[in-house]
């Protein structure tokens, strides 16, 4: 103890505390719901539930510590929760929910640090930089880092399976037996085990009392650990389909397979562990270095003084109060109605083109979220084919925008060979040309050309992130977040070039785009 002195909160001060933990949930419940949301449906963000309450355990953890101080705030911490505010406005009406959770996590830092002030920041570090593993990664980083992890997954796998001795073929994502095509989709790519592994992995790491580099370490080799045992675990099922049969590529023993490598990696975790402890010259013993203390009750016969509210209090109140009242009012913004035409009207017959239309099963509606959208094949007096898809939201506030393509144009065998941004000429009235962005997709010898825009509020944009950027800007400026995904699509035959299919796609762009107008309003 310092000195025979300890501090103690006043019932006021608790009372402070539950006040402002409700005001930051009212004016950022959107955001929370839709983070809940993320962990209940993806498998990779599941164990996020557990964080929060880990992160309340750590700062009990302090408890003796935080006794020791008056902790009497700084006033450093209200323009960082200034800012986690209006980031968090940003983000809603942008719709880049990112955003909006990240700045959550901002908000509550500057909340400890205005109201614990500098040295209650330092003790509550690991509890506060614990919940950043509760935010999913931007979409774009999660589909590069699935696609890639999902590659490598098969390459490793493949090479399992052929320790063995059993005739394998690598088709992009495809692990073909010959007997039965094993994919290795999204759920396969490994990230479902490397996300909880690597919160573990930052958990066994601050309970570590080593130098900084073991430390890392620790955390860092979750990583490549959790990599290279999930694509051993893919190899070992292809063996175990080859000797017994697809049964053991599906439901049950596949999920069994997966819980069990997970126990390995966290197994072999604790082994690296005691592996890094053994390096060097530290002299202590493995139950000295790694455990978790608890907070001791305070001695008797001490000086007990109570903490006053700090003034920064008032500071946070008023931010916080601001905020509140603009909430609501940012959330009951509702979108100026357009005058437009229904895509479900689309018509069959664009210039030269004859169209049949298609639907998007039920199941990828609910996701997509979209108000509209036609799909169909059409088909030239040459034979020429083009698919053409077109989503429109009439609202993109509350998150419901338009999907990526490059989020689901890789699977089943296809892998993106390249994305280019490219323009193309005497396609908008007058002569005017269009920019989209142009993706080169391959599994064997097939070959798939895919041009896509986002047509937004008389914009066409081949950027996502500027997508959002003018969503936050019309949004304040004309009341107005509608907008439409349009994606093209065309297979190039195994006699064709690439610049035959642009042909196709450039083709179709000049006959479609004025027919567009109507159902896409500017």
């Amino acid at each position: 103890m310092v000195g025979t002195t300890i501090w103690r909160e006043t019932p006021l001060r608790w009372a402070l505390v539950a006040v402002l933990t409700a005001v930051l949930a009212f004016i950022f419940w959107d955001g929370l719901v839709e983070l809940e949301s993320l962990w209940s449906k993806k498998e990779e963000y599941s164990h996020a539930y557990i964080l929060p309450l880990i992160s309340l355990f750590l700062v009990w953890q302090k408890s003796e510590e935080l006794r020791q101080l008056p902790l009497e705030g700084s006033w450093l911490g209200l323009p960082i929760v200034v800012v986690g505010i209006l980031l968090g406005f940003a983000g809603s009406l942008s719709t880049i929910y990112l955003v909006v959770h990240y700045s959550i996590l901002i908000t509550l830092a500057g909340i400890v640090l205005a109201y614990l002030g500098k040295r209650g920041l330092m003790l509550l570090w690991a509890p506060l930089l614990l919940l950043f593993f509760t935010v999913p990664l931007p979409p774009f980083l999660y589909n590069a880092v699935s696609l890639k992890l999902q590659l490598i997954s098969s390459e490793i796998g493949v090479a399992t399976i052929r320790l063995f001795g059993i005739s394998v073929f690598l088709e992009g994502n495809v692990i073909d037996l010959g007997s039965y095509k094993l994919q290795v989709v999204e759920a396969c790519n490994g990230l479902r085990y490397l996300f909880p592994l690597m919160s573990i992995a930052f958990i066994m790491a601050y309970f570590f009392r080593v130098s900084l580099w073991k430390r890392a370490f620790v955390f860092l080799a979750s990583i490549p650990l959790t990599i290279i045992m999930n694509s051993i675990r893919i190899g070992i099922i292809g063996v175990m389909v080859e000797y017994w049969g697809t049964d053991m590529a599906e439901g049950f023993l596949h999920d069994f397979e997966g819980w069990l490598f997970f126990m390995v990696c966290m197994v072999m975790l604790i082994g690296i562990m005691w592996l890094v402890y053994k390096t060097g010259s530290e002299q202590h013993s493995f139950q000295e270095v790694f455990g978790i203390d608890y907070p001791r009750p305070p001695p008797k016969n001490v000086l007990v003084k109570f903490r006053s509210v700090p003034a920064t209090f008032y500071g946070l109140l008023l931010v916080l109060a601001v905020a509140s009242v603009v909430t609501p009012i940012l959330e009951g913004r509702q979108d100026a109605v357009v005058s437009r035409t229904s895509l479900d009207k689309f018509p069959v017959d664009v210039g030269s083109w004859h169209g049949q239309r298609d639907r998007i099963k039920d199941i990828y509606l609910e996701e997509l979220d979209l108000t509209d959208y036609v799909i169909a094949d059409y088909v030239d007096e040459h034979g020429r084919t083009v698919n053409f898809y077109a989503a429109y939201y009439a609202s993109q506030r509350a998150g419901e925008s338009a999907h990526s393509p490059q989020s689901c144009l890789p699977g089943g065998g296809w892998k993106i060979n390249k994305i280019t941004q490219q323009k193309i000429e005497n396609v908008l009235p007058g002569g005017g040309s269009v920019d989209v962005n142009r993706v080169q997709m391959q599994m064997g010898e097939s070959k798939v050309l895919v041009y896509y825009w986002f047509q937004q509020r008389g914009r066409v944009i081949t950027n996502e992130y500027l997508v959002k950027w003018y969503l936050l800007v019309d949004g304040l400026q004309r009341n107005r977040t509608d907008g439409a995904l349009i994606r093209l699509t065309t297979m190039v035959a195994p006699n064709e070039e690439w610049s035959d299919g642009d042909e196709k796609l450039a083709d179709f762009m000049r006959d479609m785009t004025p027919v567009l107008k109507d159902y896409v309003p500017d």
